[in-house]
């Protein structure tokens, strides 16, 4: 595991002492703070305690935007889905995000209530990481985003969960990840015996109403309170 330090976050628990963790990981250029507002907009039931951690990525020159520094989960090197992401930085990420998950299990909660969540880049390293993870996970759950690293998914992906559910969500207008490269890693996975839960949206590289009621329902699925 990298040596780095452990990622800032911002945190949130729907109640004290919560027994469930969702690390929910930005986009490119954004921080932890992107996604806290859509907690209330859950509805989550009040019986249901979960600690939302929202990692701020480290910062890095991000080659496609010309070199600006800028948080990022990794250098993103091309335009098209076969050389966006630059190996290291994922798997660096990956690394990262194993360290949270450790201090998550550190502090009482079990492997089974942890969801991985991320959209765009995040996304890709819910994925990686969940995959690969060596005990079962609640969920992962990948917006707006697509599977890196295909080509190492099988020799590399952990038994544990290979049974985890999978919550895939994309607009069908994304201009910035192609709605046709999402569903090319929904076909990769599921070729290899995964199941997704898939949604369809039409909407550009964001999140809509309709998304965030399904992600409510698929918590508390996988969740239960």
């Amino acid at each position: 595991m990298s040596a780095a330090a452990i990622l800032p976050a911002l945190e949130i628990e729907t109640r004290p002492n919560p027994d469930a963790a969702v690390i929910w990981m930005h986009g490119l250029g954004a921080d932890g703070n992107d996604f806290a507002p859509i907690i209330p907009e859950l509805g989550l039931p009040a019986s249901l305690g979960i600690r939302f951690v929202f990692p701020h990525a480290p910062t890095r020159p991000v080659t496609i935007n010309g070199g600006y520094v800028m948080r990022a989960w990794y250098d993103i090197v091309g335009s098209d889905l076969t050389t966006r992401g630059d190996e290291a930085g994922i798997r660096d990420s990956q690394q990262r995000i194993e360290q949270l998950i450790a201090r998550e299990k550190g502090r009482g909660i079990v492997a089974r209530r942890i969801v991985l969540a991320g959209f765009s880049q995040g996304g890709v390293i819910a994925l990686q990481t969940g995959l690969r993870h060596s005990e079962r996970l609640a969920g992962i759950m990948a917006l707006s985003t697509y599977l890196a690293l295909p080509q190492a998914l099988s020799r590399e992906a952990n038994a544990a969960n290979r049974d985890v559910p999978i919550f895939m969500a994309h607009g069908t207008g994304d201009q910035v990840i192609l709605h046709a490269w999402a569903e090319q890693s929904r076909r990769t996975l599921e070729d290899q015996g995964y199941r997704i839960e898939w949604h369809a949206y039409p909407m550009p590289h964001s999140l809509c109403l309709e998304e965030v009621r399904d992600i409510a329902a698929w918590l508390k699925k996988v969740l239960p309170g």
